[in-house]
């Protein structure tokens, strides 16, 4: 059985959402441990019980610091204590970040960790890091959170030998700031099967397993789909309803629209992890449903199941071995 701890006060939507979601994924596999202040209707599940919570507007490191009994610390270092084998929160990025960062730590070699999250894209799903943990990053961190995406995409999504594009503002190699530039340059010279690259109007294509960049560019591109997605189906349903032809149209196009629904909707993978640490981290969209912390907190156990964390150092490890042995007249 895996053990999940849960942020129950974590979110927009929190704690009820969050209770109701963790009950959904509790299973013979799964055991979603709940962190929450006193007074919450759990039914069975465990619960263990914190003093403060901490709020989307605090300041992130200082509240970590702060409020160390806080649903979402003690739910982090749980998983750093070996208590639980990964953590789910809805809060703060910014906290959730920081609090693994001081108990979880980083992986041996790893600058700095980076957010990877699934694309729904209409060919198959893309996973796009760095989505938000790292507005300033080196070419060499591109590379980086490359070689951990290609672990997310291979061991969650069974994507065997994925392709990495870098996302730029052409497809052309001489396109892009010097960042961009820079990063292509390792990427080609990398192990990785690189494809070059991509541009923002194919992250939904599903063209690339692997979309990298930094977190500043990935979190204003992820946040772009997202609203854009979020309108164009509400318009739709505004339209749909405004005469009686076409509600008529609405019925005939419903099981196509329920099913573009479905292939473009945030909660079907609930989370994005946070690769990089020694431990399992799960971060679920600040406005998450019951069902999208339902499926994080699948995407959780299946991250264990998986062995996500050992893979990422396994990997990261024969890259700084290889390094190691290369001659300097060479490198």
């Amino acid at each position: 059985m895996t053990r999940v701890a849960v942020d129950a006060m974590g979110g927009d939507r929190a704690p009820a959402e969050i209770v109701a979601g963790a009950a959904a994924a509790a299973s013979a596999e799964i055991e979603p441990v709940l962190y929450g202040s006193s007074g919450l209707e759990i039914g069975s599940m465990p619960f263990v019980e914190t003093v403060d919570v901490i709020g989307m507007d605090d300041h992130p490191a200082e509240s970590v610091r702060a409020k160390p009994d806080s649903s979402l610390v003690a739910a982090v270092r749980g998983v750093a204590a070996g208590e639980v084998d990964a953590v789910v929160s809805a809060g703060s990025t910014g906290a959730m970040l920081a609090a693994s960062l001081m108990h979880i730590r980083r992986l041996p070699g790893v600058r700095r960790p980076a957010i990877a999250v699934v694309i729904p894209a209409r060919r198959g799903p893309t996973v796009l890091i760095d989505a938000g943990a790292n507005a300033d990053a080196r070419p060499e961190d591109i590379v980086q959170f490359a070689h951990m995406g290609v672990v997310f995409a291979h061991e969650i999504l069974g994507i065997e030998d994925p392709i990495v594009r870098l996302l730029s503002i052409g497809e052309e190699d001489e396109k892009g700031n010097q960042l961009t530039l820079d990063a292509n340059a390792l990427l080609r010279a990398s192990s990785l099967r690189f494809g070059g690259n991509t541009e923002s109007r194919s992250l939904l294509e599903g063209d690339s397993d692997v979309v990298v960049t930094d977190g500043f560019t990935g979190n204003v591109a992820l946040k772009t789909l997202e609203g854009t997605i979020r309108s164009v189906l509400d318009v739709l349903r505004e339209e749909v309803s405004t005469s009686a032809r076409g509600r008529i149209g609405g019925l005939l196009i419903r099981p196509s629209a329920r099913r573009i629904r479905r292939t473009f909707d945030p909660d079907t993978y609930g989370g994005a992890y946070l690769l990089g640490l020694r431990g399992l981290v799960v971060i679920a969209h600040g406005s998450s449903s019951r069902v999208a912390i339902e499926n994080a907190i699948r995407l959780a156990a299946r991250g264990v199941e998986h062995s996500v964390v050992e893979r990422v150092e396994e990997r990261l490890g024969v890259l700084a071995s290889a390094r190691s042995t290369t001659p300097t007249a060479e490198r």
